[in-house]
């Protein structure tokens, strides 16, 4: 399904759906399609909040964790979303946990957090890019998933135009790196919101123990895991995903000072 790209200022963004928002930030690769079922299913619910990360336009010195959590923060001020479920997904993950680290004051109620990076991740290798090698970027993007099927030729081929493009090959490197370097082990004791972690058993990039990990160091967070499933479980398994989500959320409105 097509949904309609808002434009504010310099935020492109997919509002759908009334209630409180539900804010969804992607990966690295990410793209709208990642999120499709998720729109469909909460926009009965939620206000679906999809904000375009800039990874290829902010300059180089503001490509970095860093510089995302900036954008998001500026976003959503600007549009003045209050009592926000704030999720993020693999480096949308990350942004979402610098966010918060650096703006504790921020309107977010709840953080749901799916294979996200922040502790440690298997990034793409010391080989990536290969430009022009279709076959190996197949394979990597087959290894996002535990159904090798999900990666469809059209996932294949958004993948392959990118780092076939010399300056976002640049950014991407840039992004993982800094994603890298910036562990966030010891601040995360500091996240106040309730958290969901929804963990694919099968993920390969960032493995189940690293969402035990998540567990342990945020102080309010349950994990749940979700079996023959990997790294973006709202992509491969959506109907369990949007459940275990769901029935959080709802939990939540039992818990008013949550």
């Amino acid at each position: 399904m097509d949904y309609e790209i808002k434009t504010q200022g310099k935020f492109n963004y997919i509002e759908e759906g009334e209630g409180e928002p539900l804010v969804l930030l992607h990966g690295l690769f990410g793209a709208l399609s990642n999120f499709s079922h998720m729109i469909e299913y909460f926009r009965q619910y939620n206000k679906v909040v999809i904000p375009m990360l800039p990874l290829y336009d902010l300059n180089i010195l503001e490509t970095s964790v860093g510089g995302l959590a900036k954008f998001v923060h500026k976003f959503i001020e600007t549009r003045g979303y209050q009592n926000i479920h704030l999720l993020g997904n693999s480096l949308g993950g990350h942004v979402a946990l610098v966010y918060l680290l650096k703006h504790p004051e921020a309107p977010v109620k709840s953080l749901i957090l799916t294979g996200s990076s922040g502790l440690f991740e298997n990034g793409m290798g010391e080989t990536y890019p290969k430009r022009g090698d279709y076959e190996y970027i197949r394979k990597k993007a087959e290894l996002t998933f535990y159904d090798p099927k999900i990666a469809t030729k059209e996932l294949v081929d958004e993948m392959f135009e990118i780092v076939n493009n010399r300056l976002k090959v640049i950014k991407i490197i840039t992004l993982a790196k800094s994603a890298i370097r910036h562990n966030l082990g010891d601040e995360l004791k500091d996240i106040k919101q309730p958290t969901l972690l929804i963990w694919g058993r099968n993920d390969t990039v960032t493995p189940p123990m690293v969402g035990e990990e998540f567990q342990k160091l945020i102080p309010n967070s349950e994990l749940e895991f979700i079996d023959k499933c990997g790294h973006a479980p709202m992509m491969e398994v959506p109907d369990e995903f949007n459940k275990i989500l769901h029935a959080f959320l709802e939990r939540l409105k039992t818990q008013p000072n949550a």
